[in-house]
């Protein structure tokens, strides 16, 4: 049985819409959404333990002490009887309360590694039933393909994008997720959408139904889009991933190669924010590790 995993991804999101379409008895809102996986990840690193011990290790960014990394293992535990550990070590580079899933996409990398180099076998519907428990946005990054997603996000359906650049800002300020959502002012009725609709036009295609609301809480979100309007012709249709506060525009391929230096130097940029040229993924980098 192999001792240790090094370097693992674990890969952001963007939601290039976000509709709204109900709310059920229970509470939980229902939606229609495409997930993309983005070549900005987190790092992560896992030695086996005996004895069922489990530690992490904060390479970058502390992170609280409970997280999501943990949870994932200690649920991994539960549900197979695992006597293993592990020593997991997480460098962050995805920030925090970005509305990019990095907390979640911890969680499945964890999960997708920790059956790894525990000889497990787990499927990738035994690890989603486990993931699920633990984030809503968990079986996506588990799964493993770009995706059409409704209900409350555990319907999803791998779909193909075309490879494409995209700016993204992460404002200094961030948003709490419950605080959009109980909103009152939060936009619950738009009209369902279809697959056809979304692919003639996937990168431009309907609107972020929490984007009102997280402008309204949180200004920086206005700035940070505000900013990548007046780039004009260079970032296209900016608009807002999940709850925020991060925000994201299409480049064009054309203006990334003649542009790169613009793109990289940005002289008047919102104050504090992380800028980031990316690219999207065809795939997870960790698909095959189950089946």
């Amino acid at each position: 049985m192999m001792k240790a995993l090094f370097d693992v991804p674990a890969p952001a999101k963007l939601n290039l819409f976000l509709h709204i379409t109900g709310r059920r008895a229970d509470g939980y809102h229902l939606l229609q959404s495409v997930f993309m996986l983005l070549d900005w990840c987190d790092t992560l690193h896992f030695e086996r333990q005996p004895n069922g011990k489990l530690s992490r290790e904060d390479l970058t960014s502390p992170l609280p002490d409970d997280d999501l990394v943990l949870k994932a293992a200690r649920a991994l535990q539960t549900a197979t009887g695992s006597q293993h550990g592990a020593h997991i070590s997480i460098a962050k580079s995805i920030p925090a309360q970005a509305g990019m899933g990095g907390g979640s996409s911890d969680a499945a990398t964890t999960l997708l590694a920790l059956n790894r180099l525990w000889d497990l076998k787990l499927t990738k519907s035994e690890l989603t039933q486990i993931g699920i428990k633990l984030g809503a946005d968990v079986p996506f990054f588990i799964q493993g393909d770009n995706a059409w997603v409704e209900g409350i996000g555990e319907q999803i359906s791998p779909i193909a994008l075309p490879k494409a650049h995209f700016l993204v800002v992460k404002p200094e300020s961030g948003l709490s997720t419950q605080s959009i959502f109980t909103d009152p002012g939060l936009k619950r009725d738009s009209q369902n959408a279809i697959i056809s609709g979304f692919a003639a036009n996937p990168f431009g295609f309907g609107r972020n139904d929490l984007q009102a609301v997280a402008q309204k809480l949180c200004p920086d979100v206005s700035t940070a889009l505000n900013w990548l309007e007046n780039l004009g012709s260079l970032a296209l249709k900016p608009r807002m991933t999940g709850s925020g506060s991060a925000v994201f525009a299409h480049v064009n391929d054309d203006d990334v190669k003649s542009k790169e230096s613009q793109l990289v130097e940005f002289s008047d940029a919102p104050k504090n924010a992380i800028i980031r040229l990316c690219s999207n993924l065809a795939e997870h980098p960790l698909k095959s590790w189950a089946n």
